[in-house]
């Protein structure tokens, strides 16, 4: 299996979809931290919620999910970009036992966040029900958000992770009814058929009775949007103060990227550099 996302449209109805499957971006995620289990779902979950969201969005930039928590699951981030770049990471503590995503997150919450390259950051939050799963929230989150109606099946397994998505266009044109046949088909997928076989071979099972049409494939990948300008800016937003403090402490500041796993250093000179023009140095002084 590749990492691939298919796009579907129904000619005679309005519903459009989309298929992904996820086997290397999902694995490169994976090598990064010894996640528990229940973790490795929940992210492979998310990754395929996530691409397959972004897909249906017409904008340059990137799609952020987080889930945010106080149980022994903190949070949960997965980014994806309209490259078709995939990024994800999670925080916990302790053992993380086989829960409900309730009990893990505690008093949590489900964000999403647009960030165009330009324009202005768009950011939904949405509470969610105990006993919820990833796709129900965000279908739930589509209705109430976006007032569009969503439906998504997710599958992860065997170091892989998928998912469906069908959707209902706004004033649509068409069959009437298409839109819960669409549905009552795509109820009949297993996790082992999203898993296992080919996208096209899966659209014809659920759809071959419909007239379908089937765009180009997109590949996706993992890719990282850290880097040593990013991690500069978030040392300056953090404070000449703190920054000082660690310097007097370990004599540089080291940064690890959560998502990819790379190392920044910043020495003295490093970080004076990066406060320079701002007012004061690192340790405080008035720079004139």
């Amino acid at each position: 299996m590749q990492d691939t996302l298919e796009r579907f449209l129904f000619d005679d109805a309005p519903v459009r979809g989309e298929l992904v499957q996820l086997d290397h971006a999902y694995q490169e995620v994976l090598a990064r931290h010894a996640y528990p289990p229940v973790l490795q779902t929940l992210i492979g979950e998310l990754m395929a919620a996530a691409a397959l969201l972004s897909a249906t969005l017409k904008f340059d930039g990137t799609l952020i999910m987080q889930l945010h928590g106080t149980g022994v699951v903190k949070l949960i981030v997965v980014e994806c970009t309209s490259d078709n770049t995939l990024r994800a990471t999670a925080r916990w503590e302790g053992d993380v036992p086989e829960l409900s995503l309730a009990e893990l997150l505690g008093r949590g919450r489900f964000v999403i966040t647009l960030e165009p390259k330009e324009g202005e950051t768009y950011q939904g939050i949405v509470g969610f029900e105990p006993g919820q799963r990833v796709n129900e929230i965000i279908e739930h989150y589509m209705e109430s958000s976006e007032q569009l109606a969503t439906r998504l099946w997710l599958a992860v397994g065997q170091g892989k992770a998928a998912g469906l998505l069908v959707q209902k266009l706004p004033a649509g044109q068409g069959d009437p009814d298409a839109w819960d046949r669409a549905q009552r088909l795509a109820e009949t997928i297993t996790a082992d058929e999203l898993l296992g076989l080919p996208p096209r071979e899966i659209l014809h099972r659920l759809f071959h009775e419909e007239t379908v049409r089937v765009f180009d494939p997109a590949s996706l990948r993992f890719a990282c949007t850290c880097s040593r300008e990013r991690v500069g800016g978030m040392l300056k937003m953090v404070g000449h103060d703190e920054i000082a403090g660690v310097l007097e402490e370990k004599g540089q500041v080291d940064i690890t990227c959560e998502f990819c796993g790379k190392d920044y250093h910043f020495d003295t000179v490093d970080v004076a550099q990066l406060f320079a023009g701002h007012g004061t140095d690192p340790a405080g002084r008035r720079v004139h």
